[in-house]
């Protein structure tokens, strides 16, 4: 009797001494798995540690990956099988055999001795544990227990070192999508602090993340965007602008851009809005692509609706021009050499004026139609521009207007006929002369010519500083006989035929209101390539020489050479 308790005393403490190493090693395991976040890191030791305390040629660990049904080599304590064999979750193998199992399975005898334990977590197979040979310091039933109760106790580690890992994966993933949008996102809380952003808000205010968080998010974007965010807030949990998104364009000179900026409520589990998320897309571009297409849509209306009409006003401009010019001829043959027509030579005179002002009309009318034959030499739009003024010097002195005329670089040369886009560039400052004159502050006009910055085009702009144009009239202020003046103080010809020049030149007149108020009107003409330009430029003088040599050669007397 005494022998069967002391025997019994024996195994218990073998089973006390067994677990009690046992879980010596699980807490080594979990101090790697703290340490590391290195799940086959922490089992490597585990492995050797565990061969070394049953004695036994080998002991390896094999987890279960369910997506592809397969069971991978962990850690194994026999340097023959390196970690990452895999083998079929069908296959048949000790592992697979392993996976199906409840409780530990023995199998065979002495050095090829099997011991199955399951590796199970809550309510899934997590792989098998797999000893082999004969146990040295214990016996097999000992053995089947301590494996066992390894098994289950490593089973809970790996499962949660798995789902630590799945959860940090599942981060990592969300962090790089958020960080991978090009729009800009902020998250804030009830008081508009900033508690979260990507990286492209980060980039876009200048500043790294950590001297953000904690800031308002009126710091870093517009008063017009912060004051349209509060007013979500204003509204308190329960109204229908703070449970509800919205969205609204923005000209967001902090953030540098157009932008389209979306706010919608952050939800706690309890469905309690707790902050606002902020997404805003960068429209710069697009607005500006829309702009440039609309302007485009407008040019080429025009340009259709001003061709229609120029074929139409052609023909009639070339029926009346004949009559008008014999009603010219025989007015002037009846004031000079009638004496019948002494009594009524005053008014005479102005049926000529009048009649001379009607054949004025059909010459602009013709010049708006192209029709006029347009003689091309070389010539720099800063000289034209030049004559230009030099003939409105005694107008602009009695209006008291101040002319300015702003620095440039080097002017590229343009082709054109001078006579034709001097009368466009003076239809333009004499429209602007008349808009200074009507408006309220001092009477100024700003002119500058300039070359673009490729060297491809030279643009002429003349502003102004009266009321400028009102937004009703610039879609048809290029169009014939249209007109913001008062009735006999225009014809609403200027400016169509200035815009038939230009056309006729091949280049581009646009109008629109400055900044600071008043009109603007830029010209823009294609430039002579430079080293053609430079040619055409030197070559008149030097012909002009030439030709001077030739005469003085001519007109030299005989014997003087």
């Amino acid at each position: 009797m005494s022998s069967h308790i002391d025997s019994t005393l024996a195994r218990l403490e073998r089973e006390a001494a067994l677990h009690r190493r046992i879980q010596e090693l699980l807490l080594r395991f979990s101090g790697g798995i703290s340490s590391s976040l290195n799940l086959a890191n922490a089992l490597a030791p585990l492995v050797a540690e565990t061969s070394a305390l049953f004695g036994t040629r080998s002991v390896s660990v094999w987890l279960y990956e369910r997506r592809v049904r397969e069971l991978v080599l962990a850690a194994s304590s026999d340097p023959s099988q390196p970690p990452g064999l895999r083998v079929r979750a069908d296959s048949g193998s000790p592992a697979a055999r392993g996976l199906h199992l409840t409780h530990a399975e023995m199998s065979g005898a002495g050095d090829d001795r099997l011991l199955l334990a399951p590796l199970r977590g809550w309510r899934r197979a997590l792989g098998t544990l797999v000893i082999v040979g004969d146990p040295s310091a214990s016996d097999p039933p000992l053995l089947a227990d301590g494996a066992y109760q390894l098994a289950r106790q490593l089973s809970v580690a790996i499962e949660n070192v798995q789902l630590l890992e799945e959860f940090l994966q599942q981060r990592r993933l969300l962090e790089n999508t958020f960080n991978s949008l090009i729009d800009l996102v902020a998250v804030v809380n009830t008081g508009l602090q900033v508690v979260q952003m990507n990286g492209a808000f980060a980039q876009r205010v200048g500043q790294e993340a950590p001297t953000v968080l904690g800031r308002s998010v009126g710091d870093f974007i517009g008063d017009q965007m912060a004051t349209w965010l509060a007013e979500a807030e204003e509204a308190g949990p329960g109204g229908a602008a703070a449970t509800a998104g919205r969205t609204r364009q923005f000209t967001d000179d902090r953030l540098g851009g157009i932008f389209a900026v979306t706010v919608t409520p952050l939800i706690n589990q309890d469905g309690v809005p707790v902050g606002r998320v902020l997404v805003a897309r960068d429209v710069t571009l697009q607005v500006q692509l829309e702009a440039e297409r609309e302007a485009l849509g407008r040019r080429l209306a025009q340009s259709e609706r001003l061709a229609s009409l120029g074929q139409f006003v052609a023909g009639i401009a070339h029926e009346m021009n004949n009559p008008l010019q014999g009603v010219l001829g025989h007015l002037e043959l009846l004031i000079r050499t009638s004496e019948a027509a002494r009594p009524v030579r005053p008014t005479l005179r102005r049926v000529l004026r009048e009649a001379d002002r009607a054949a004025k009309i059909v010459r602009n009318l013709l010049v708006f139609t192209g029709s006029g034959r347009v003689k091309r030499v070389r010539l720099r739009m800063d000289r034209v521009l030049s004559r230009t003024l030099a003939t409105r010097v005694l107008a602009l002195k009695r209006g008291k207007v101040t002319l300015t005329r702003a620095a440039s670089g080097p002017v590229a040369s343009v082709e054109g006929d001078p006579l034709l886009l001097q009368q466009a560039l003076l239809n333009v400052i004499v429209n602007a002369e008349h808009a200074v004159a009507a408006g309220s502050r001092p009477p100024r006009i700003d002119t500058r010519v300039q070359t673009s910055e490729d060297g491809r085009t030279v643009s002429v702009v003349i502003g102004d500083s009266g009321a400028g144009i009102p937004p009703t009239a610039l879609p048809h202020l290029f169009d014939p006989f249209f007109t913001t003046k008062e009735v006999g103080k225009g014809t609403g010809l200027g400016l169509a035929i200035t815009y038939g020049i230009i056309q006729e030149h091949g280049g581009t007149i646009l109008a629109a209101n400055r900044a600071d108020g008043g009109a603007e009107f830029t010209i823009t003409l294609p430039a002579v390539p430079p080293a053609e330009g430079t040619a055409g430029v030197e070559a008149a003088p030097r012909r002009r020489a030439a030709k001077t040599a030739a005469t003085a050669t001519r007109r030299r007397p005989a014997g003087n050479s």
